[in-house]
């Protein structure tokens, strides 16, 4: 008996060091896990027509960091979208769709977050990267006073765009396949892991009810990544915003289906319709 009760204290113990080392690993590895960037080299040429135009915003954080935009310039633009993309791929992979600004008449704004397409590494800090965000805002912002401001996040960017939400209160906030924090995403696919261990908690639904303009989220029903049941209890947080759940869709592939864009494209709509005087 006393030969299979240190047989099974050994067994635990390798399963506790197991267990540690591979909480550890997480600890250390959350960037590899969480950012899945696509590199661009530094002289890559973005074909996206005439009016769009790439640039670099500095962001000051004394690091001497920058960040790679995209901005999709219009004659005379009723005012400007400010988009956040997800964790995967570059600028060259997001940076699309964009008949639906040109006919709305809205500028197109994206960057790439560090380490993404040309953008010099690295993300090292949940921090950081809101920082960033606001920095790249805040660089564009003076040029579209009065003018409608909308702020987009999908995935990834919808967490980064609900904070920067909270705080500018644009005229819009889209929140394309959102999740309602990081932490409840992990719980899901990593139940084992302590939460404490996160360093990137992006808790979007505590930003969500901070919002207090106009709010669309969009869903797909077969999403495996990011149920919807996070957006769900996000319209349940915040009950005067708007779910669009598109049937069939799943995670990567819901902004080509035409329920999707429709609805991007009558939300922008409807912001410019409450911009107009009347």
């Amino acid at each position: 008996m006393r030969a299979w009760l240190r047989r099974l204290a050994g067994w635990a113990l390798v399963a506790a060091l197991v267990w540690a080392g591979l909480v550890a690993a997480l600890w250390f590895r959350q960037e590899w896990l969480i950012f899945r960037p696509h590199t661009l080299p530094a002289d890559w040429v973005f074909d996206k027509g005439p009016d769009v135009h790439e640039h670099w915003i500095e962001v000051p954080n004394g690091d001497g960091g920058r960040l790679n935009a995209l901005h999709l310039k219009l004659p005379a633009p009723d005012g400007v979208v400010f988009f956040l993309h997800g964790n995967g791929g570059s600028l060259e992979g997001w940076f699309g769709n964009l008949d639906t600004y040109r006919r709305a008449n809205l500028d197109l704004v994206m960057i790439d977050y560090r380490g993404y397409g040309k953008s010099p590494c690295c993300i090292t800090s949940e921090a950081q990267l809101h920082a960033d965000v606001r920095a790249a805002w805040q660089a564009v912002a003076s040029a579209y006073q009065g003018k409608l401001r909308v702020f987009y996040g999908r995935s990834l960017g919808t967490g980064l765009a609900a904070v920067l939400a909270a705080e500018v209160q644009p005229d819009l906030t889209i929140l394309g396949s959102p999740y309602l924090s990081m932490a409840a995403l992990a719980e899901e696919h990593y139940p084992w892991v302590p939460g404490a261990v996160l360093r990137y908690p992006l808790d979007t639904a505590a930003a969500l009810v901070r919002v207090k303009t106009p709010v669309l989220m969009l869903h797909g029903t077969e999403d495996r990544l990011i149920d919807v049941s996070h957006a769900r209890r996000l319209k349940a947080l915040r009950p005067a915003s708007t779910l669009v759940e598109v049937a069939g869709a799943r995670h990567d592939d819901v902004a080509r289906f035409p329920a999707y864009r429709e609805a991007v494209a009558a939300a922008l709509q409807q912001a410019l319709a409450r911009q107009r005087p009347r």
